[in-house]
C-alpha cells in the first residue's frame, strides 16, 4: 500500500508527479479537480501556524465586516514561505497549457507567457502589485459567499485552494463550493471535501461550454459552506497580483 501521509520526494516533484491529463479532463468537464496530496500533516500545520505572524501579512481580511461571510484572512507579502512560492512556482507550467487552451476555445486573448515571474512583471506594470496568495481562517459558524476572485484586468483563469486541516477530524462542514451558471437553465452546483496536504485546482471566473454556435463561458463562482465545528485553515494559491 502506497503512504500518502508522508509523500515521497519534493513539493515541486509532487506537483509534477500529478496525472495532469486526468485532473485536466476533470477541470474542463466540472471547473475543479482534486490533486494528490502535496503536503505532509507535519508541512500543513507548520504553513497553518503563519497565520499569527503579523510580519508575514501585508493585510487581513474579516469576512463579517464586508458582509461577504464569516471568518478572516490574510494576504501574505511578496517575501512567501518557501512551500507557498515553490507551490505555486511548480503549478503554474502546467496550468498554463489549460489556460491557453481555454483561451482559444472562448477566442480570448491568452497574455500569459512561460515563466510565471514575466507574468507578475506583467501585472505589476499594470498596476497590479499586491500579493494575492491567501491565509484563511474559519472557525465554527463561519462561512465564505460564492464569489469570483478577480483583482485587476490582467487575470490568470485558474487557481488552486490547499487543505492544511483534516475534515472530519479537525472540523466538519466547510465543503468547497462551485457553482456553474447555465444559460436558460437552473444553476449547477458540486461540493468537495478538501483532503489534508491535497490541492484543488479550480477556475477563477468560467470555463468553457460547448454550445450549438461553438463555445461559451459558462459563468462560475465558488466559496466555502458553514463550518460545523473545529477550525477549517486553508492556502489559496492565486496566479495574478492585485490591484
Amino acid at each position: 500500500m502506497i503512504d500518502t501521509t508522508h509523500p515521497a520526494g519534493t513539493v515541486s516533484d509532487l506537483v509534477d508527479a500529478t496525472d495532469w491529463a486526468a485532473l485536466t479532463e476533470e477541470v474542463d468537464g466540472y471547473g475543479s479537480a482534486l490533486t494528490g496530496r502535496l503536503l505532509t500533516p507535519a508541512q500543513c500545520h507548520e504553513l497553518a501556524g503563519l497565520y499569527d505572524e503579523n510580519e508575514r501579512f501585508r493585510s487581513t481580511v474579516d469576512m463579517g465586516r464586508h458582509r461577504f461571510g464569516s471568518g478572516r484572512y490574510r494576504y501574505f507579502t511578496h517575501d512567501l514561505p518557501e512551500p507557498v512560492g515553490e507551490l505555486r512556482q511548480a503549478f503554474y507550467p502546467h496550468l498554463l497549457p489549460i489556460a491557453r487552451d481555454w483561451a482559444g476555445r472562448l477566442g480570448r486573448p491568452a497574455p500569459w507567457p512561460d515563466r510565471l515571474e514575466e507574468w507578475l512583471g506583467m501585472c505589476h506594470e499594470a498596476g497590479q502589485s499586491k500579493s494575492a496568495q491567501i491565509l484563511l481562517c474559519y472557525g465554527a459558524g463561519d462561512w465564505n459567499a460564492l464569489h469570483r476572485d478577480v483583482f485587476g484586468d490582467l487575470i490568470f483563469p485558474l487557481q488552486v485552494v490547499i487543505g492544511l486541516d483534516a475534515p472530519g477530524t479537525d472540523y466538519t462542514g466547510g465543503e468547497f463550493l462551485m457553482t456553474e451558471q447555465r444559460p436558460r437553465a437552473q444553476s449547477r452546483g458540486s461540493a468537495t471535501l478538501l483532503p489534508q496536504g491535497h490541492g484543488l485546482v479550480f477556475t477563477t471566473r468560467d470555463r468553457p461550454v460547448a454550445s450549438r454556435r461553438g463555445w461559451s463561458a459558462a459563468p462560475m463562482r465558488h466559496g466555502v459552506s458553514t463550518v460545523r465545528s473545529g477550525r477549517r485553515r486553508t492556502l489559496g494559491l492565486v496566479f495574478h497580483d492585485a490591484g
